[in-house]
């Protein structure tokens, strides 16, 4: 079986998007696809099982829930 989900982030600011997409991507190399649009960072997830989209959703809200904090930290 093969699941698939998408997951957006929305700002308020584009530049807000690249810096989530610049912080996560390098994690996600091989288990998501992520790309930018405007201010919204998307990513598109592919997996035979539903065990490791969830655990790869848990681990992608972590690492946005890092990124948000650090910045609200710049603000």
């Amino acid at each position: 079986m093969n699941i698939k989900a998408r997951i957006s982030f929305k700002y308020f600011k584009e530049e807000e998007a690249k810096l989530s997409l610049k912080s996560l991507k390098p994690d996600n190399l091989g288990f998501i696809n992520s790309y930018q649009v405007n201010n919204c960072y998307i990513c598109n997830l592919n997996s035979d099982s539903l065990r490791t989209i969830l655990a790869t959703i848990d681990d992608l809200l972590f690492g946005e829930m890092i990124v948000e904090k650090i910045m609200a930290l710049k603000e």
